[in-house]
Order: structure tokens, then sequence, then C-alpha cells
């Protein structure tokens, strides 16, 4: 675990730093991010509001937990590797940290547009709905690398790939984050990715290695 924990602690660090730059000393040159939301705010029709809100809704709580859950049963059943199964879980699990530790230290305002959903008073920096989303996906899009078929590699890293992009999409068009939300939203769950993957290839590499050393000594014994 301290594979995970102390570059955790690293990236934590960098996205509170980062939003504490985002309130203070950014705040006046990130102040053009509103255009966009306003942007997309002029833009909205009836159709497009009713199918970000399915894009969004693939960012929640709920969502994210359930196809996780769905994955790690299916991982599970199909290696027999728990640690395989316990990436996914992983990932979204330093991610919900990372979200809850940047808002409590860091305290940034909605963007000044009609939002489409109401949320608790929480802070919009960074995008949760984005961070568990990317955190999730792409976990499994490197888990996805050790899919035989090319065919079936590629279409799991398709899907996978456009579900975070979705999900950014719809929080700027309804008006719930700034863009440098959603980019360290996006960035920060793909670090926790990347971090709960290596501890996988760091377990099974070193079980390899604890196995080699048992079988070769029990055949020193036969000698």
């Amino acid at each position: 675990m301290v594979r995970v924990i102390g570059p955790a602690l690293i990236v934590y660090s960098l996205v509170v730093g980062f939003g504490f730059a985002v309130t203070g000393p950014l705040a006046v040159p990130l102040n053009g991010e509103d255009a966009v939301n306003r942007s997309l705010a002029a833009r909205r029709v009836g159709t497009w509001d009713a199918i970000t809100t399915v894009w969004s809704f693939l960012g929640t709580t709920s969502a994210i937990v359930a196809v996780c859950l769905v994955v790690s049963a299916v991982l599970l059943w199909r290696t027999h590797d728990w640690r395989l199964a316990a990436v996914p879980v992983m990932a979204i699990l330093v991610q919900l940290l990372l979200y809850l530790t940047a808002t409590a230290f860091v305290h940034r305002e909605r963007p000044s547009v009609q939002r489409m959903e109401s949320l608790l008073p929480m802070s919009s920096y960074p995008s949760g709905h984005v961070g568990a989303s990317t955190a999730l996906y792409l976990a499994i899009i490197l888990l996805a690398s050790r899919v035989s078929p090319v065919g079936w590699r590629r279409a799991i890293t398709a899907l996978c790939a456009a579900v975070p992009l979705l999900v950014a999409f719809s929080r700027l068009y309804q008006g719930m984050h700034h863009v440098s939300d959603v980019v360290v939203g996006m960035a920060g769950g793909a670090a926790c990715a990347i971090l709960a993957y290596r501890w996988y290839v760091h377990r099974a590499q070193t079980s390899t290695v604890s196995t080699g050393t048992r079988q070769r000594g029990a055949l020193r014994k036969l000698d």
C-alpha cells in the first residue's frame, strides 16, 4: 500500500496547491473560463439538456459504484485474482479521498450561469463526476490491455475512453464546473487509476518472484 499512499499524497498536494492558486493569484486570469460556460448555456436546447443529463449521470456515485462492482465481480469470477478485481475499487476510493481533500481545503464558487442541477453547497473544484469517471474507466482501460482478442480490447478502450469525455462536456454544459475544475478532475482521476494499476503490477510481480523462490527451494530439498 505504500506504493499507493506515498504517491497519492503527492497528487493530493499538487491538486490542493493548484486549487489555492486557482482561487488566489490565478483567479483573475481564469475569469475567461466563464465565457465557455456562458457560450454553452446560451446554446441549451431540450434535446441536449436530456442527453447531457444522461451523460452526467454516468459520473454520479451510484453509477460509478454500480459499474465498479460489476466489473470487479466479473474480473474475480474470470481470473480468481482478488488483486486484479481490486484495481477499479482502489482507483475510485483513492479518487474519492482526493476529491474530499480538495473540497475541504479549496472553496471555489461555481460558474456564474444558470445551473441545471441542484447540488449540496460544495466547492466547484475539482469536478468529482469527472474525477470518478476518469479513475474508474481508465482503470478498466489499463486492465483491458490484458484482454487477448484485439477487437474486444479496442472496443472496451474506445467505450471507456469516451465516458469521461462525455461526463466532462455535460458538467460544463450544465454550468456545474469551470474548465479548470474539469481538467484537474480528469488529471487527478487518471493519476488514481494509474496508481491502482501499478499497485497490482507490483503485487503480481512480487507474488511471481516469491513463488519462484519457493519452487527453487523445494527443488533444492529434493536434490
